[in-house]
């Protein structure tokens, strides 16, 4: 779906994948499997493209955005700061 909204915002614009890419500092293959939804392409370069085309990530409306950081926030405080494997304890006493 992102790589869709993606190819739509390019076409709105105007820009050819060649230009886009040109902007992004990535290749046009790169450009193409990120349209496609391609699991390769790195998350930041993906964000960089959807910002150059004005595809929103998040949520318009600041006060929702802001009601589900706070939960999150909530949530991160109740979990425990690390997390850890149990070790095993070994009896090997014969």
């Amino acid at each position: 779906m992102l790589g869709k909204l993606i190819r739509i915002g390019r076409a709105e614009r105007g820009l050819t994948a060649q230009e886009l890419a040109d902007r992004a500092g990535i290749s046009r293959t790169t450009l193409s499997g990120i349209e496609k939804g391609a699991p390769g392409p790195e998350i930041g370069i993906v964000f960089e493209v959807c910002s150059l085309v004005g595809v929103r990530l998040f949520e318009p409306d600041e006060r929702i955005l802001q009601m589900h950081n706070d939960r999150l926030a909530e949530k991160l405080s109740l979990l425990p700061k690390s997390v850890r494997r149990t070790q095993k304890v070994i009896d090997d006493d014969f």
